[in-house]
C-alpha cells in the first residue's frame, strides 16, 4: 500500500497501536480524502475545515451514520491524538442502533449446501462454527488449531489480544479431507489462493455467491455469520458471558444486542392478551 508522504506518521503510529490493517487502511484513506478536499497541508487544517469536510460528507446519502463515525474517528485520531489539535468537541449523528442480521438455522444449513467450493464450505462452515472476524479467518494457521481438544486461538486479535474458540466437529473432518486433497503439509495459512492468502474480497465474494445460490434474501456477510453464532448459542442456553469470551467483546454490553434478535427467547414470551 502506497501511504501519502504526508499521512506517513499517521500509519506509523498506527501500527505501532497495534490497528488492524483494515483500520489502517481507512483512517489513511479518510485522512487523505479530507486534504483532498481542503487543498491544504495536515498543519494547517482548522476544526472549521473538518465540519466542513464532515457536513460535506452527511450531505451524501449515501453515506451512513456508521461511516461518519468512522471518518470522524479516524480524523480525531490523526489531528487531535497526534498533532494535538483539538478537535474532540465536535458533534455529528450517533451511530444508528441497528439489530444485525442473523441467518435461521435453517438459511445456514442451505448456505453450506449449495457451497459446492470446498474451501469456500470450509470458511463458511469456520466463521459460522466459531464467530471469527473476517481479519482472524485471513490469519488463521494450521498452528492456531489443536483438533484433538477442539480448540484454536485467535493470535493478536481485536485490541491485540489473544483468545480461544472452539472447534466444531463437522468443521475439524472437513479440514482434513480439504488438507488431504490438497496435499498440505498442514502448516502455515489455512486459506490460500496462489500460495498468498486469501483477500477480504475474495471471501466476502464467496460468501455473497452461496447466498445467492440459497435464495437467501436477507443481507449476507462475513459479520452476518458471527451474528448468527452468537444468536444460537444464545438460543440454545449459552450462557451470554461465555459467548462475550467466544466474539472477544471487552464489554458485556456490546454482546448483549443478540438477547433482542433471539427469535426463540422472543416465542417463549405469552401475549397478554392470550393471559386474560
Amino acid at each position: 500500500m502506497i501511504v501519502d508522504e504526508r499521512l506517513k506518521k499517521l500509519n506509523t503510529e498506527a501500527k505501532l497501536r497495534g490497528f488492524s490493517p483494515q483500520t489502517i487502511k481507512m483512517y489513511l484513506f479518510y485522512n487523505e480524502k479530507l486534504l483532498d478536499y481542503t487543498k491544504k497541508e495536515p498543519v494547517d487544517i482548522t476544526e472549521d475545515d473538518i465540519k466542513d469536510f464532515l457536513g460535506y460528507k452527511l450531505s451524501d446519502d449515501s453515506v451512513s451514520n456508521a461511516t461518519i463515525a468512522l471518518i470522524k474517528a479516524a480524523l480525531k485520531f490523526y489531528y487531535t491524538e497526534l498533532l494535538g489539535k483539538n478537535i474532540s468537541q465536535i458533534k455529528t449523528p450517533k451511530r444508528s442502533q441497528k439489530l444485525p442480521v442473523v441467518l435461521s438455522q435453517t438459511e445456514i444449513k442451505n448456505l453450506l449446501d449449495k457451497t459446492e467450493n470446498l474451501k469456500h464450505r470450509l470458511i463458511i462452515e469456520l466463521l459460522y462454527s466459531t464467530g471469527l472476524r473476517l481479519s482472524e479467518c485471513i490469519n488463521l494457521k494450521y498452528s492456531d488449531l489443536d483438533l484433538n481438544d477442539g480448540i484454536g486461538w485467535v493470535r493478536l486479535g481485536k485490541g491485540s489480544k489473544d483468545r480461544i474458540f472452539i472447534i466444531s466437529d463437522i468443521f475439524k473432518k472437513d479440514l482434513l479431507d480439504y488438507k488431504e486433497k490438497n496435499d498440505s503439509d498442514g502448516k502455515g495459512y489455512i486459506f490460500l489462493v496462489n500460495g498468498k492468502k486469501m483477500t477480504y474480497r475474495g471471501i466476502q465474494h464467496a460468501i455473497k455467491v452461496s447466498a445467492e445460490r440459497a435464495g437467501i434474501d436477507k443481507p449476507v456477510h462475513v459479520h452476518t455469520l458471527r451474528h448468527s453464532f452468537a444468536t444460537h448459542l444464545l438460543e440454545n442456553g449459552v450462557d451470554i458471558r461465555k459467548i462475550q469470551k467466544l466474539l472477544g467483546h471487552s464489554n458485556l454490553q456490546t454482546t448483549q444486542i443478540y438477547t433482542q434478535v433471539s427469535n426463540e427467547e422472543i416465542k417463549k414470551i405469552k401475549s397478554p392478551l392470550d393471559m386474560l
